[in-house]
C-alpha cells in the first residue's frame, strides 16, 4: 500500500514523499534537510525524485540528496535545470518500481516553459500551475498556455486528489471570496481551512471537486464571478478574456 507524506520545507512548501513500508520517491525536493530529517526517521530508502520545474524552491535540494544517494531525478530537461538524469515530455508514463507506482506525464506550460505534472492514479502532483483556490504566476510562456494547462487538469476526474507545492490556501481563498462572495463552498472551504491553519495541518491535498467549487481560475464560466469583473470593467465574456482579467483583478 502507497501513502503519501508532506514534508514542509523552506517557508511555504511541501515536498511530497510517496512510499511504502520500504522505498520512497520524493517530488521537488526545495531543500535537502527535511528530507534527510524524514529518512532518518522513518528508515526508508529514497529511490527516485521527481521534479515538476526548474524554480530553485523546487530543486534547491536535488544536489545534496544526490551526493548521499545517487538516485535519478525525472523531470524535464532544460539548459537552466542541470538536475534533470532521466527527461520526461507529453504523454510518457513513468513507472517505478519501488515504491510501485506509474505517472502518466502532461506538459503544462504557462508558469515556466518546462513545468510538467504527474499524474497517478487518484492523484495528480502539480507544481505550481494549481493550488488550493489558486493557480501559479505566469512567469515564462502565454496565459493562453496557462489557462489550457489548468483546464487539463480541471478535466481530470473529481476524485482525484490534487498535490500542489505550497501552502498558499488560505491567501487564495480571500481572493476566491471577493470573486464570488456569495458561494457557499468557498465560505465553507474557508472554515475548512482556518481550522486545519489553526491545528498546523495542512490544507492540501484537495481534490478536483473542491478544486472545480472554489479555485476562480478553473471558473471563468460562473455568472457571478464575471459579474463582478464587469464591474472592474470586463466587457468580453469568453473564458479567456474572463482568466486574463482574473490575474489583474
Amino acid at each position: 500500500m502507497l501513502n503519501i507524506t508532506a514534508i514542509p520545507a523552506l517557508r511555504d512548501n511541501y515536498i511530497w514523499a510517496i512510499h511504502d513500508e520500504a522505498y520512497v520517491a520524493i517530488v521537488d525536493p526545495g531543500e535537502a534537510s527535511p528530507v534527510f530529517e524524514f529518512l532518518n526517521r522513518t528508515g526508508l530508502k529514497l529511490t527516485a525524485i521527481l521534479c515538476t520545474h526548474r524554480h530553485n524552491d523546487h530543486v534547491g535540494g536535488i544536489a545534496e540528496l544526490r551526493g548521499v544517494y545517487n538516485v535519478p531525478v525525472y523531470g524535464r530537461s532544460h539548459p537552466r535545470n542541470p538536475h534533470i538524469t532521466n527527461d520526461l515530455h507529453e504523454g510518457n508514463v513513468l513507472k517505478l518500481d519501488a515504491p510501485s507506482i506509474s505517472f502518466d506525464i502532461i506538459e503544462t506550460p504557462g508558469h515556466l516553459e518546462d513545468h510538467i505534472v504527474f499524474i497517478a492514479p487518484n492523484a495528480v502532483f502539480c507544481g505550481d500551475i494549481m493550488f488550493g483556490a489558486g493557480c501559479g504566476n505566469n512567469f515564462e510562456g502565454t496565459l493562453v498556455e496557462l489557462h489550457h494547462s489548468l483546464q487539463r487538469l480541471a478535466a481530470l476526474p473529481d476524485d482525484t486528489r490534487v498535490y500542489c507545492a505550497h501552502e498558499y490556501t488560505e491567501y487564495c481563498l480571500t481572493f476566491a471570496a471577493a470573486c464570488e462572495p456569495a458561494n457557499q463552498a468557498i465560505q465553507q472551504r474557508i472554515a475548512d481551512t482556518q481550522r486545519l491553519r489553526a491545528a498546523d495541518m495542512p490544507t492540501v491535498p484537495s481534490t478536483i471537486a473542491l478544486e472545480k467549487a472554489t479555485n476562480p481560475f478553473i471558473r471563468c464560466t460562473s455568472p457571478e464571478l464575471i459579474h463582478t469583473l464587469q464591474t472592474h470593467g470586463l466587457t468580453k465574456t469568453d473564458e479567456l478574456a474572463v482568466f486574463t482579467a482574473l490575474q489583474h483583478f
